[in-house]
């Protein structure tokens, strides 16, 4: 088959979603089929930093952040011309597969409709929980936002017209013009059914009239090689993991409110803990997140250490006695915790719909049962890893997660969407 990816950001960009996005391709790739990727150019030391790749559609775009890591490009009738001008060239598409919340989505749907191929959606983003905590008008973003679909998607001859303007109404927007969704954990392929969130009946093809499927949990991988790489450098000795220890967390991701780097430093602080703590990642909390540990002055030592390559960044999670997951509603997946389990690695959960998503092998930020943004829960629940880690008794994940989270699993699940849409 040949695959035609939509993303809002390039897929050499920072974020959890553009790292699915690479897996899939590769191992589509590895699996004989062919993968075009969609999304806006890359701009500044980011692209200049990115090799040419055939695989890459880039249309033209504009800087959305400071730091020129994201971009966006306009959906409209220019950019459809210069797209299907950059695809003419690359054969017949069989499926579209939007993995974007916003123009990314318009676009790719928009070049669907005009080509008559069917969509699988993957929807990663709790929209209501992300703009919330990054917009200072939410509600008012939202409107303009399901304004913006309407007028980039117009009517659907195949789906009735939803007229809300939450964030719940702009996935059932997308969704009844799809084939097929999917969802990379089980609690959020819950709430978007809960939320009338589900593929078309009509857009199913007059192959499968009045079908009606739910949502797929199709789980963000891991990349086969690189974990069996990484895996390979851990002792031999399992003794040697639960050695008591000075610990040694990792928090990694995004720098941006909705990941709350800084309430976890506010509660590193608090805890009084003596660790070695690792910052992966970049965003627009950096300088912020700096002053911050300047400020407090946490007993533990706290490193800055930047953006790092995917292998690098498994080892550095392969290293860490727990890996400190602070977000709470917004991620689908939370991929970081489902790496570390798979190199058994611990971590410090937040989110309740996490932790039951892992099963084993954390401590639970507040009761467990009920999300606890409080600075008191987290710095209770870094003491308590931090207690266990220096006795010698960590928290031991379900070893099961290692071969269920391979990419190449994933990948031949999601085959087999690609299957059922273009029967």
């Amino acid at each position: 088959m040949h695959v035609v990816m939509f993303g809002d950001q390039h897929a050499e960009s920072l974020g959890g979603a553009q790292v699915s996005m690479r897996l899939q391709r590769r191992f589509l790739e590895k699996a004989g089929h062919t993968v075009t990727m969609v999304a806006p150019a890359l701009h500044g030391r980011r692209a200049r930093a990115v090799a040419p790749d055939a695989a890459y559609v880039d249309l033209p775009s504009v800087p959305v952040t400071a730091d020129r890591e994201y971009s966006m490009t306009w959906p409209g009738r220019r950019t459809d011309r210069r797209l299907d001008a950059a695809m003419a060239a690359r054969g017949r598409v069989d499926v579209v597969h939007i993995q974007a919340d916003f123009w990314g989505a318009f676009i790719g749907y928009r070049f669907a409709r005009r080509h008559g191929i069917p969509v699988v959606h993957t929807m990663h983003n709790r929209l209501d929980v992300g703009i919330e905590a990054t917009t200072p008008f939410p509600k008012l973003v939202l409107r303009a936002l399901n304004a913006w679909q309407r007028r980039a998607l117009g009517r659907s001859p195949h789906a009735p017209e939803e007229r809300g303007h939450d964030g719940w109404a702009y996935q059932r927007r997308f969704a009844a013009r799809a084939a097929a969704v999917t969802a990379p954990s089980t609690h959020f392929a819950r709430r978007l059914e809960e939320h009338g969130v589900r593929p078309g009946a009509a857009a199913l093809g007059a192959a499968a009239p009045g079908r009606e499927t739910g949502v797929d949990v199709i789980w963000n991988g891991i990349d086969d090689d690189v974990l069996a790489e990484v895996l390979s450098t851990l002792p031999a000795d399992p003794a040697d993991a639960t050695a008591p220890r000075r610990p040694r967390f990792v928090w990694l991701g995004r720098m941006s409110p909705e990941k709350r780097l800084l309430p976890f430093l506010e509660a590193l602080a608090a805890s009084g803990v003596d660790a070695h703590v690792e910052v992966i990642g970049g965003g627009g909390q950096l300088r912020a997140a700096r002053r911050l540990v300047e400020k407090l002055r946490p007993r533990a030592d706290v490193h800055f250490v930047g953006r790092m390559p995917y292998a690098e960044t498994l080892r550095r999670i392969a290293a860490s006695d727990a890996v400190v997951q602070t977000s709470i509603g917004f991620e689908t997946q939370g991929m970081t915790i489902f790496e570390a389990a798979s190199l058994g690695t611990p971590s410090i959960v937040s989110d309740p719909d996490l932790a039951a998503e892992l099963g084993s092998g954390y401590w639970a930020v507040g009761d467990g049962s009920t999300a606890d943004p409080s600075t008191a829960a987290l710095a209770a629940a870094l003491r308590a890893a931090a207690s266990d880690i220096a006795t010698g008794t960590p928290r031991v994940p379900d070893p099961t997660i290692r071969e269920r989270f391979r990419q190449s699993s994933r990948t031949a699940a999601m085959i087999e969407v690609y299957g059922r849409v273009t029967a």
